[in-house]
């Protein structure tokens, strides 16, 4: 299924669609993120689609089916044209450059500016995290979440021996919220070490409140809390919600907080391996710089390139982005069948799928996979409070949507 645009003179690859490389970002509207096909799409060496059987429509893992952004493809062939060798920031005398482009965005998306200094470089979130658990919490320490959770953190907190205390979403007629009260007393006594905040949160989508955000905050100095502030989606927020650093709600939370980011996931990048972590608390810059210099790697030069490009000039091709997206949440309400129960999600192009009234168990996923042909991720995999849901990733072209939707209605049980 195609959905094909643009104006005339676009570049033709000999399969008869358009080119993307030839898209210029500066005026072709959201062409480049509707020419796509599930036939061509299928092709596809990377993990979303080469796990896939053939005839099923991958939706599963947080990929986009977008194309590269110009800026981000033209900075990586300038970058094998010009120099592979040894970066300048690689031996420490020199400052990497992702930190005072990072620095600089949060200023002006969010208003928040982080100290460059404190910037440290690793090869995505999940080795951010286990960095700083690794170094900072020792086993036995429980770890607070919002549930239910992006798996790889929930397998990170059983892999290192670090208890999980919930934050249970729960669904309310405003969406997902949680119980700021309940996590207060839940505190107690439970020898709680640090908190791990996903916002946007994954999977709900939910773009969590200032007053929640300041309820956190307090929550965080009085047991004295750790808080690895996870903001990967925060370029994915739909208007009118804006995101809000949790650095920036207060100065007792800037100096707590440890906020990770990357340009991998609103930009489509995630095989670059690159992410920073803004380390404000002293002590963890401590304990990180007495470990060996090496211990952790270093990113790579194209890591580098591709993130300061989509940072710096990808801004255009995000805005396009956004707008499919943005249209695409709102299809999957208009064109659930009866009894699938979805909140159209703040931020994220993430659906967490409500399919409990259907009687197909704890996976309903593995119902979709079998019978649509639609390859979604199982709820129970998000831990507590996944059971009867599935995840589907809806960044993809509008026609490819509609096929998987149509499949989906197709595939469950009438009611």
């Amino acid at each position: 299924m195609s959905v094909r645009g643009g104006p005339p003179g676009d570049a033709l690859n000999p399969a008869g669609r358009r080119d993307p490389r030839a898209w210029d970002h500066r005026g072709m509207g959201d062409s480049p993120f509707e020419d796509l096909d599930v036939q061509s799409l299928a092709a596809r060496d990377g993990m979303k689609w080469s796990k896939a059987e053939p005839g099923t429509i991958a939706c599963w893992v947080a990929d986009m089916d977008f194309p590269v952004p110009p800026p981000v493809r033209e900075a990586l062939i300038r970058r094998v044209d010009t120099d592979l060798g040894y970066p300048a920031w690689a031996i420490g005398e020199a400052q990497n450059p992702l930190a005072p482009a990072f620095a600089e965005r949060m200023e002006r998306r969010y208003g928040w500016r982080p100290d460059p200094a404190h910037v440290r470089c690793y090869n995505d979130i999940n080795q951010a995290l286990q960095v700083v658990l690794v170094t900072c919490t020792r086993p036995g320490d429980a770890v607070a979440m919002h549930t239910p959770a992006y798996t790889p953190f929930l397998q990170t907190l059983g892999e290192m021996e670090r208890p999980l205390l919930p934050i249970p979403m729960e669904e309310t007629s405003e969406g997902w919220e949680f119980d700021l009260d309940r996590l207060d007393r839940d505190l107690r006594g439970r020898g709680c070490r640090a908190l791990v905040l996903v916002n946007p949160q994954n999977p709900t989508g939910r773009a969590f409140r200032r007053p929640e955000l300041e309820g956190l905050a307090e929550l965080a100095e009085r047991h004295d809390l750790l808080v690895i502030a996870d903001e990967i989606h925060a370029d994915l927020t739909y208007a009118p919600r804006r995101h809000i650093p949790f650095a920036s709600v207060s100065p007792d939370a800037a100096a707590r907080t440890i906020t990770l980011t990357s340009a991998t996931k609103a930009f489509n990048l995630a095989g670059i391996r690159c992410c920073v972590a803004h380390v404000a608390p002293a002590a963890v810059r401590e304990a990180l710089a007495a470990q060996p210099q090496h211990l952790f790697g270093e990113v790579s030069v194209f890591g580098v390139d591709a993130t300061l490009a989509a940072w710096r000039e990808g801004d255009a091709w995000l805005d396009g982005a956004l707008r499919v997206l943005d249209r695409n949440r709102r299809l999957i309400a208009e064109r659930l069948p009866v009894g699938a129960r979805y909140h159209v999600p703040e931020a994220t192009y993430l659906a967490w799928l409500d399919l409990r009234a259907f009687g197909l168990g704890p996976d309903p996923a593995a119902h979709l996979l079998a019978e649509a042909r639609v390859m979604t991720v199982p709820g129970p995999s998000f831990g507590p409070g996944g059971d009867g849901f599935a995840r589907l990733n809806f960044a993809t072209s509008t026609g490819v949507l509609q096929e998987i939707l149509a499949r989906v209605a197709k595939a469950l049980p009438a009611r």
